[in-house]
Parts: C-alpha cells; sequence; structure tokens
C-alpha cells in the first residue's frame, strides 16, 4: 500500500502521495520580502505544509486533532498561472438589465517531493 497524506490549504483538502502533482489555491508571500502577495514563491521554489491532518503509511495511520503535530509535507512548485476564463452573465428580461464579467482564478501547480 503506498503512503499517504491529506492536507488542508487554501479552505480545501487534498490527499496527496509522494510524486503527486496537485492544483491549489494561491499562496500568500513571505511579508518580509517586497514585490506583492506572491512573494517568496517562484516556479523550482519549494513550498512546506504544515497543517496535516491525516498520515497513513500502509499499515500506521494517524489522525490528527484537527493537525498532526510535527508533520510536514513537502513540495516544489511546478507552475504558477491563472485557470481558463469563467464568464458570468446576469440577465434580467424587458428591463434593460445585462452584465458580463469574466474571471480567471490564480492557481498553483505543485508536485508533492516528501511526507514527513
Amino acid at each position: 500500500m503506498k503512503e499517504f497524506a491529506i492536507i488542508e490549504t487554501g479552505g480545501k483538502q487534498y490527499l496527496v502521495s509522494e510524486g503527486d502533482t496537485i492544483r491549489i489555491e494561491k499562496l500568500k508571500g513571505d511579508p518580509s520580502r517586497q514585490g506583492g502577495a506572491e512573494a517568496g514563491h517562484k516556479v523550482g521554489g519549494p513550498v512546506v505544509f504544515d497543517n496535516v491532518l491525516v498520515v497513513d503509511n500502509g499499515h500506521d495511520t494517524t489522525i490528527g486533532m484537527p493537525f498532526i503535530a510535527g508533520a510536514k509535507v513537502s513540495g516544489e512548485i511546478k507552475k504558477i498561472d491563472r485557470a481558463k476564463k469563467v464568464t458570468v452573465i446576469k440577465y434580467k428580461a424587458k428591463s434593460n438589465y445585462f452584465k458580463k464579467r469574466g474571471h480567471r482564478q490564480p492557481f498553483f501547480e505543485v508536485k508533492i517531493t516528501k511526507l514527513a
């Protein structure tokens, strides 16, 4: 059985194993650095997830309440991009009301390198 962990980031939970690639919400940058909200995060850079909920290595399962103390999942940022555009249209018939908006959600593509 393959070792896996459940991590929480961006208000969502992800089931990850070593070698997996996941798409997560954009991470906040280090506030001490300059250059905006994503300062400190670059493609190829490391990222560590501290909010680990469950770890299973095939014969032993550890469940946190809510998080496991000392558990970390390490990854490497492979891509920083925005998703395809979603078009939102608001329309009311016979009242001359029409609004069209587009939105592209930013994301990080992260490859999981180590479960610890």
